[in-house]
């Protein structure tokens, strides 16, 4: 009996164990594109990731520009030219890529008493290559204008003088502002000087004196000629101009 009993203990688990199989063979395949269909989840959501990055990267530059074009377009003040009495204004703007100060100044009290009414012109620079211009662009134009009034006459007019902002003493030379001096241009009222830019005077030229000069040597010759030679005047005049040439 207890043999039959072991033996049907046997039979009753190899049964249990062909059972377990069957179901690991259908369950299999399901489990197997479980597992594949979590990888593919997986990758596709890194390259989400991925191209969301790339388009932060790309759009990057874009914004730069932007945030460059606004600084240029608060780029504007005012300033008084105390000698002169002119009130001026400036402003900036992106002219491809440079920055150009538009300066336009004026006198009211010249338009009834002569003088300089009005005066105009434009500077030019590359203000990107100063790293304060990106970093603090409100200081930066705030030492724009301040040097506008330290420079008071020379504005407009002298080309060697530079707008330069304070936080930009290292930067390169043409990171600062230069007078175009084609643009300056004043106006004047009842007869006032214009104080625009004037070009020199035509340096004066040497011109040779006008009509042929007398040649007084070769009178002096026949003179000499006649009076100690006599006939032979000709003979002595001859001699007398190989040994005293003049050019006349």
């Amino acid at each position: 009996m207890a043999r039959r009993a072991e033996v049907c203990d046997c039979v009753i688990s190899s049964d249990n164990l062909v059972k377990k199989m069957q179901l690991l063979r259908t369950f299999a395949p399901w489990l197997l594109l479980a597992f594949l269909g979590q990888q593919v989840s997986l990758s596709s959501s890194v390259r989400n990731k991925n191209r969301r990055t790339d388009r932060t990267a790309t759009q990057a530059p874009g914004g730069a520009q932007r945030s460059e074009s606004k600084s240029a377009a608060t780029g504007r003040g005012k300033f008084l030219i105390k000698t002169k009495k002119m009130q001026c204004t400036w402003g900036a703007e992106d002219v491809g890529d440079r920055v150009r100060l538009n300066i336009k100044c004026e006198n009211p009290e010249a338009r009834v008493k002569g003088g300089t009414t009005d005066l105009e012109c434009q500077y030019n620079g590359k203000p990107e290559r100063c790293p304060g211009y990106q970093s603090d662009p409100n200081g930066f134009w705030k030492q724009v204008a301040r040097t506008f009034k330290r420079l008071q006459a020379k504005v407009c007019i002298d080309e060697r003088a530079l707008v330069r902002a304070g936080m930009c003493k290292r930067a390169p030379r043409d990171a600062h502002f230069k007078l175009d001096i084609r643009s300056s241009v004043a106006a004047g009222q009842s007869g006032g000087e214009s104080e625009g830019y004037q070009p020199p005077p035509p340096r004066p030229t040497s011109s040779a004196p006008a009509g042929p000069t007398a040649c007084r040597g070769r009178e002096q010759q026949k003179k000499k000629a006649e009076e100690n030679c006599g006939r032979w005047a000709s003979v002595c005049t001859f001699f007398f101009s190989m040994l005293q040439s003049e050019d006349c």
